[in-house]
């Protein structure tokens, strides 16, 4: 019989000053193996929220497009290779070391007390990145309103339009053959005589597609740059809290009522891909579009670039969410003999696999739509927000029944968006929960809530008419170099301070013993190649840094600056905690240092019965009064 006792410290003071408390959590049933934290009620629960976890707006506006930049369908030969080198070892090491530990991505750096500032890195680039996150689930919702018209919104130049707006090319000059000669003229003195221009020699006048000036005068409201606040958009402030109260009721009772949510927000975008898929093949013009994703014929050459590599491995990387925390946060919920090595292969091929099919999804409509408007289809192609909420809309608004495909394209954006936001939410709750245990135990619900709120209240800044520089300015900095910092520490920390075979077997305890072949390919991952290959992205990036910018428009140099503050406040808990914990421990300098790289000695499995023999010498809090844990620091193992 697991017995349910496990130190559960606050973040400031020692173990020993808590008792234990048999009181179950909120979202605990009687059936939870674990009846302080509770479990996920079945194994499809925890599958589909990683998959929503993993599978993101990054799938759908990202990876198409840097397919076909780098090779078309020989960049899947880098993108492969990289998820076998990088991707799936730390998705493989996060989702074991949650599991093994039940604890969260602060609490579990028990394993290693000098780098639990790496959790705290993690879950405060969270953070950052729930908020402005929210803020692109918000543009999606609002696009979804506007899709309930009879005529699309920007499918013309209406009244909120300029001169420049167009639905085509407007020529501006070209040579022309008069009485004999060729002359350069502008196009209405040429229309005015009846003479026609000379083939190669049209200039056009620079326009805007109705979808691109809908968006930044309409539903951005869009200022000149960062130092022009400008009012808050109060309709994009309206769907904000529209998506942080669906968030919020998603999460009222955890994994519990998240996990039942997610069987229709990970699963209905392969719907909606699907019929968009269908419908697309079927247009003109599609296939040009098809083609120009995969290529007639790949280009092979490109991967003798190194940019193709780092562009594979920095997509693998992000699309899997590792670093972040949310994967040791889920994991954590899972029971202690889930096999955790099937789950990481199985959501990191459907994650790859959903990348490859929304890009044929997305290309075959951009291929009409190149199509329509007569141009190349390297000219209606476009990444992030201009594919979402410029080059797709304007090419749905020219299918028949518009508003139906506009309504379908965006809901799944907003699913899509929604299960990445459930888990990174979980990811917080479950950082409170370890930290404050009696509390979220009785509070749950109004903590969730109250997360939520002040996540709001933060956001604001976001949808007034700067508030798109801002979502770019985060976006670009904290789910950066942060990121690849926490992760190359927890790889190097994990496998070189605490042991990579020691590691290997903790995973044993849960998943059972594994021949040495089996653990071959993982070694060498985790010990050489995954480090190697996340310092190389990371000092690639560094050395590469140019100053953000938002389209044509750049940052001022204060915008910069306070990029570079978010980033630093991100990171500075990691020398910051470590510098307490050497500080608090006993003994000279070395014998300081030592300690701190060695467990806490509440490290080990949760529950009792997990425990075995290598952990039996954790001291239950129950025990505690007349055995001292020994710490080196008043944080949280």
């Amino acid at each position: 019989l697991c017995l349910q006792s496990s130190p559960e410290p606050s973040l400031f003071f020692s173990s020993k000053d808590f008792s234990l408390s048999t009181e179950k959590d909120g979202h605990a049933t009687s059936s939870d193996e674990n009846q302080e934290r509770g479990n996920w009620t079945n194994k499809s629960d925890y599958l589909l929220s990683m998959v929503g976890y993993a599978v993101g707006l990054g799938n759908v506006w990202r990876f198409p497009y840097l397919t076909y930049q780098n090779g078309g369908g020989a960049f899947l030969i880098p993108y492969t290779v990289m998820l076998a080198l990088a991707g799936l070892p730390l998705f493989f090491m996060e989702c074991s070391l949650g599991q093994f530990a039940s604890l969260g991505p602060i609490s579990v750096w028990r394993i290693l007390p000098l780098f639990q500032g790496v959790g705290i890195t993690m879950v405060i680039i969270s953070t950052f990145v729930s908020i402005y996150y929210n803020v692109i689930i918000a543009y999606a919702l609002y696009y979804l309103f506007a899709s309930f018209q009879k005529v699309l919104p920007w499918s013309d130049c209406f009244s909120w339009a300029d001169e420049s707006c167009s639905k085509t090319k407007i020529v501006s000059d070209c040579n022309a053959t008069l009485d004999g000669e060729i002359i350069h003229a502008n196009y209405s003195y040429i229309a005015s005589n009846n003479l026609t221009c000379i083939n190669d020699s049209i200039t056009y006048k620079p326009v805007q597609f109705p979808s691109e000036q809908y968006w930044n005068k309409v539903a951005l409201q869009r200022s000149s740059g960062l130092d022009e606040t400008g009012h808050i958009v109060w309709y994009l402030a309206l769907c904000l809290l529209l998506s942080w109260m669906i968030v919020g009721a998603a999460l009222f009772k955890g994994i519990k009522s998240s996990g039942k949510v997610v069987y229709f927000t990970a699963l209905f975008p392969y719907v909606i891909l699907l019929i968009l898929l269908v419908r697309g093949a079927t247009l003109e013009g599609a296939r040009d579009g098809i083609e120009y994703y995969i290529g007639k014929q790949s280009n092979i050459t490109k991967l003798m670039e190194a940019e193709v590599w780092k562009d594979a491995a920095t997509q693998i990387f992000y699309s899997l969410s590792v670093a972040w925390g949310g994967l040791v946060a889920l994991s954590s919920y899972n029971k202690f003999h889930n096999n955790c090595y099937s789950d990481a292969i199985i959501v990191c091929v459907t994650n790859c696999l959903t990348s490859v099919f929304a890009g044929f999804a997305i290309f075959s409509i951009l291929g009409h739509m190149a199509f329509v408007s007569e141009r190349p289809v390297s000219e209606v192609v476009d990444s992030g927000f201009d594919l979402a909420f410029v080059a797709y809309p304007e090419a749905l608004s020219k299918l028949p029944v518009a508003p139906l495909w506009s309504f379908l394209f965006f809901f799944m954006l907003l699913l899509l968006g929604l299960d990445s936001q459930f888990a990174t939410i979980e990811t917080l709750t479950t950082t409170i929960q370890d930290i404050y245990p009696k509390v979220m135990k009785k509070l749950r619900v109004p903590v969730t809530l109250g997360v939520c709120i002040l996540l709001f209240f933060l956001g604001l800044i976001c949808v007034t008419q700067a508030g798109i520089y801002w979502v770019n300015l985060i976006d670009h900095f904290c789910a950066g170099w942060g990121i690849l910092i926490a992760a190359v520490l927890e790889i190097i920390g994990i496998v070189y301070i605490y042991g990579g075979n020691r590691f290997i077997e903790d995973i044993e305890m849960m998943i059972g013993k594994k021949h040495f072949l089996f653990w071959l390919w993982w070694r060498v991952c985790w010990f050489f190649i995954t480090p190697v290959l996340l310092t190389a992205i990371l000092v690639w990036s560094l050395v590469t840094f140019s100053t953000p910018s938002y389209g044509s428009v750049l940052y001022p140099t204060w915008g910069t600056a306070v990029g570079w503050c978010m980033i630093i406040f991100c990171v500075i808990w990691i020398p910051i905690v470590a510098f307490v914990k050497i500080a608090r421990a006993e003994g000279n300098l070395f014998q300081r240092i030592a300690s701190c790289c060695r467990p806490a000695a509440n490290w080990g499995p949760y529950l009792e019965c997990h425990r075995g023999e290598r952990y039996s010498h954790i001291v239950d809090p129950k025990k505690e009064k007349d055995h001292e844990i020994p710490t080196v620091s008043g944080f949280v193992y």
